[in-house]
């Protein structure tokens, strides 16, 4: 292990965070709201710290081994999740304690979106625009992290489009270097967040509301400078704006990169997770509208629609935003909602989730084994888009899934072992490994209430989520420290 290698990256990634304080400093200036010590103290406290651990080993020029790469992937989410807690604890409102200070900022960084702060409407404008941001850098870094690290590394779930699946994404970069494949996903990002901008101020917000809630629809992060959300804003076109937005950023941003490179829209209509993708969010989306309206929830057909709509996108995207509180309609369209942040966005998006195109192997590979039953001696392929899937990445895919089941398993009980009830405990790993946010009844519109080991609990579980399970749980295996 080349410690001092990791330590000279995590030391150049700490002085480059330490630059994000200055926004919200700017605004807290700007807004006069009293909240400019804390972000000023944080910025110094993270330049010192990340200069002196790049200092201490900045002659080791060493490159980085596979193992290497494992724990500064690792790192990166977990060392600027707790730096990133700096302003929330130093802050006088909210004065959050360690705990709930890192519970929220991993919760914007990974871009889950779960809260325990409750009277956002009552915050300085400075601390609600430093959420929005850490949601919003956090979405980029999970597509940098996506598209240009993990395939490099042989993890994550763009590694089944790069070098194993069919479709425009089989090639193993998007451009010749890995830094031009960055910065043009960058440009994605920056035109998607600045017309996602321009379409929520056009539809009424205040030009402060529509960069915040521009920064996490892009990132898929869920939340709000309103308690409550979206709703706040009793507006059918914010509403759709949004819908608009979700499913755009819960798209491979790759596929995105492809079509405007190519200048043709045909790259989409040919992409099977694509494809799968719009079919589930459709069915969820009829599902919800049809019994939203038969139930008498909503007794117009166009409120059931808009509603049904959106919670649908929102929930199923895995971005958390709400218009109503969906934990309270009828057990059905909730547990419904819930299930469908399990299949998530699509490998390369901003999304959480399992993603799309391993629930679409996963189904693939059931009817096989179905088919086998009938037809013992049959040599049946699994094939996406007209091509074969080999074997290693049918293996890669149920490998995945058997750790995501048992790691959820093990969560659950871990929380039910704290005191929490066992629908909150459920649906709160479910909301935090899928990076959600909002779940069912103890957590259906805030964490704030839950106990603070179950806090650190779900802080690892947005973690294990985020960074696709394999990546955090290789440094928890005996072999990754064996010499």
């Amino acid at each position: 292990m080349k410690f001092s290698a990791i330590q000279r990256i995590l030391g150049i990634l700490l002085m480059l965070f330490s630059g994000t304080m200055l926004p919200p400093l700017a605004v807290s200036l700007w807004y006069d709201d009293g909240a400019y010590s804390a972000f000023l103290i944080a910025f110094v406290i993270i330049l010192m710290v990340g200069g002196i651990s790049w200092v201490m080993v900045s002659d080791q020029r060493r490159e980085l081994r596979l193992r290497d790469g494992f724990m500064v992937v690792v790192l990166f989410w977990t060392v600027l999740g707790i730096t990133g807690a700096l302003p929330l604890s130093l802050s006088d409102h909210p004065h959050l304690s360690l705990t709930d200070a890192v519970f929220e900022s991993i919760s914007g960084l990974t871009t889950t979106g779960s809260t325990v702060i409750i009277g956002l409407d009552e915050l300085p404008r400075s601390i609600l625009y430093y959420r929005q941001q850490l949601q919003w850098l956090g979405g980029m870094g999970i597509i940098v992290l996506a598209v240009a690290v993990l395939p490099m590394l042989g993890i994550g779930g763009m590694q089944l489009y790069r070098a194993e699946t069919p479709g425009p994404m089989k090639d193993t970069k998007l451009t010749p270097r890995i830094t031009e494949t960055a910065k043009a996903l960058w440009f994605i990002y920056m035109g998607l967040t600045i017309a996602c901008l321009l379409g929520y101020w056009a539809a009424g917000m205040s030009l402060f509301d529509a960069i915040g809630h521009a920064f996490s629809t892009v990132a898929i992060g869920g939340f709000s400078t309103h308690d409550a959300s979206i709703g706040y804003f009793d507006s059918t076109l914010i509403e759709m704006i949004a819908v608009l937005f979700l499913l755009l950023s819960g798209v491979n941003f790759a596929l995105h990169f492809i079509a405007i490179n190519r200048r043709n829209l045909r790259v989409y209509l040919v992409d099977s997770e694509f494809l799968f993708y719009l079919m589930v969010l459709l069915f969820v989306a009829v599902l919800v509208v049809v019994t939203l309206h038969t139930t008498g929830t909503y007794d117009s057909w166009g409120e059931a629609f808009t509603k049904g709509l959106f919670q649908a996108v929102s929930i199923g995207t895995t971005a958390g935003f709400t218009t109503a509180d969906y934990s309270l309609w009828p057990g059905f369209i909730a547990i419904l909602l819930l299930f469908a942040s399990f299949i998530g966005g699509c490998a390369g998006s901003t999304g959480g989730g399992i993603k799309v195109i391993r629930f679409l192997l996963l189904i693939k590979q059931g009817m096989r084994e179905i088919t086998r039953l009938i037809h013992p001696s049959a040599q049946i392929p699994i094939r996406v888009g007209g091509k074969t899937i080999t074997p290693r990445v049918v293996e890669a895919v149920w490998g995945f899934f058997a750790l995501y089941v048992a790691s959820f398993t093990f969560m659950y009980l871990a929380l039910a072992l704290t005191g929490l009830d066992l629908m909150t405990s459920f649906s709160a790993v479910a909301a935090s490994i899928n990076n959600l946010g909002p779940g069912l009844a103890g957590v259906g519109l805030n964490y704030a209430s839950i106990n603070d080991p179950a806090k650190w609990i779900l802080c690892f579980a947005m973690l294990l989520g985020r960074l696709e399970i394999f990546t955090l749980l290789v440094l928890l295996s005996p072999a990754y420290w064996r010499k």
